[in-house]
């Protein structure tokens, strides 16, 4: 057995099952989840019915690399959405299945079994990050993102001795839980840093098209690459997925791109692993790339709830609004833990501790002392929800 298993953390929702193990939520209230950042808006019926007019794809392999024309779909987009100038379809650009699959498979492929390479990582994070360090071998380097800093990294207080052993800087923007986007003068030192140590810079962006500014959207790393004249996107590689953009998580499909050299060895790694996008998915993500209707509504449904939310929690409770993505990481008053097991048995309203989220550092996890929650129910319930929490926190803390 691989001995890195025994070094795994429990993942948070285990830790979360374990904290209301011995308690019940309010029998008079039904419950609502604001945990897990699972869309719940509805998934487009455009994509529903090319599913399922395409299901004789069930009878062929797919190709790992997957089909050219979801390439070119993936492609156009990314030129359209990040105005790139170019995107090579063949070369720098892997349909994957899901960023979560993804991003654990990345690392299996840059990191070196030797047990010397380090991985960057901003705190709190993403688990898959960790996760998939861990299984591979690798040391993780944590990089607190807390209230102190305005929940971003200040990575110029990295010294070169970690740079020198870093193989893989994960950059999460929009970040999972705190909103915060990374700004081009960060990915500027990031990608130098790259090129001088030779590392892989990895943005996660599959929050990218849950912002609440149309007229300011959240940067891509490869398209901070072209402004920076990094044209070729050496040491870059982006995931997206279709997961949050367009409400459909369980259809698995995502894509990988960036510099070609680290692609090629990717996909020969995905040939061994066996992790092809199914025919009909695939035909069906061409159609949810090319349209951006329903990622316009997509929008104005979250803009809406967290309009509403922040109004209702901000006189309560230290909150701010997100830069993007679809969480809320507000500070409590009361030990996170404390927060969400008297709010479950009190209200019936379950969100995430923030130190689930987080490894303590020096001494400090910044997660603790916040809570993550997802508004991704719909407007009803999440509003039913945030006044339940403006409830209980009236009754169980002071306020100013």
């Amino acid at each position: 057995m691989n001995p890195h298993i025994q070094s795994l953390h429990p993942y948070p929702f285990e830790k979360l099952a374990n904290l209301l193990a011995d308690i019940k939520p309010h029998p008079e209230k039904e419950l609502i989840k604001l945990t897990i950042g699972e869309p719940q808006h509805a998934a487009p019926q455009f994509v529903k019915d090319c599913l399922a007019q395409n299901l004789n794809g069930i009878s062929k392999y797919p190709l790992t690399k997957g089909d050219p024309a979801l390439s070119e779909a993936i492609a156009q987009w990314c030129k359209t959405r990040f105005s790139l100038a170019s995107l090579d379809p063949k070369s720098q650009v892997i349909p994957v299945t899901g960023t979560r699959e993804a991003l654990f498979a990345i690392t299996q492929t840059l990191i070196d079994s030797n047990g010397k390479d380090l991985i960057i990582s901003p705190n709190p994070f993403y688990q898959i990050y960790e996760g998939a360090g861990i299984l591979a071998g690798a040391e993780l380097h944590f990089l607190n993102c807390d209230a102190n800093n305005n929940y971003q990294i200040n990575y110029k207080d990295v010294p070169n001795s970690v740079w020198e052993r870093c193989k893989i800087v994960f950059v999460c923007s929009p970040n999972n839980p705190t909103g915060s986007l990374t700004s081009l003068e960060e990915y500027g030192f990031l990608i130098e840093k790259a090129k001088t140590y030779n590392f892989t810079l990895i943005a996660d962006e599959c929050y990218s098209e849950i912002y609440f500014n149309e007229s300011k959207k959240p940067l891509g790393l490869l398209e901070a690459c072209e402004k920076l004249g990094n044209e070729g996107y050496q040491n870059c590689l982006v995931f997206h997925s279709l997961s949050k953009r367009s409400n459909l998580p369980g259809l698995r499909s995502g894509f990988v791109a960036g510099d070609a050299d680290i692609l090629k060895a990717f996909l020969l790694y995905r040939t061994y692993q066996g992790c092809a996008m199914p025919p009909h998915h695939q035909v069906a993500s061409i159609l949810a790339w090319q349209d951006e209707e329903h990622v316009l509504e997509n929008r104005h449904l979250y803009r809406k709830k967290f309009k509403a939310a922040i109004e209702i929690l901000s006189p309560v409770m230290s909150i701010s609004h997100p830069e993007a993505a679809f969480y809320l990481w507000p500070k409590t008053d009361m030990d996170d833990e404390t927060f969400c097991r008297e709010l479950y048995q009190q209200e019936s309203v379950l969100v995430l501790p923030g130190q689930y989220l987080a490894r303590s550092v020096n001494g400090v996890n910044p997660g603790k002392h916040h809570v993550r929650m997802a508004l991704v129910a719909d407007e009803i319930n999440c509003i039913e929800a945030v006044n339940r929490i403006k409830n209980f926190i009236l009754n169980n803390i002071k306020t100013p």
